[in-house]
């Protein structure tokens, strides 16, 4: 059974490459969530993908071009986006920025 961790701390979490211009830290994790912090370099491009988790997006800074599901929109700071299991999504940075991305059930991938 996997322990139960209370506390995440940001320094025992390394920024880690995920894409040209994306790096992603984990910031917690359990088998059932999963909450990442996103860096985008301005023109970096979250490629388009789908998996089964339900993902929410949070724009804490920057704006995105968000394609969910064959549907573009733009986001800023505050906003949020959905994204149910297996729907086809992916984003271009428009001005740099960081999104926290929350998962359910955790991104096992994330952890390897």
């Amino acid at each position: 059974m996997e322990e139960i961790r209370n506390a995440f701390y940001n320094a025992d979490s390394p920024a880690k490459p995920a894409g040209e211009g994306v790096t992603r830290k984990i910031l917690a994790h359990s088998e059932n969530i999963m909450v990442c912090e996103m860096h985008f370099e301005k023109g970096a491009v979250g490629a388009p993908h789908s998996h089964p988790h339900e993902q929410v997006s949070y724009v804490i800074s920057g704006k995105f071009e968000f394609t969910i599901g064959g549907k573009k929109i733009v986001v800023g700071p505050g906003d949020t986006t959905y994204k149910q299991p297996n729907v086809v999504h992916g984003a271009v940075c428009l001005e740099e920025g960081v999104m926290l991305d929350i998962f359910t059930p955790e991104r096992k991938d994330f952890l390897s």
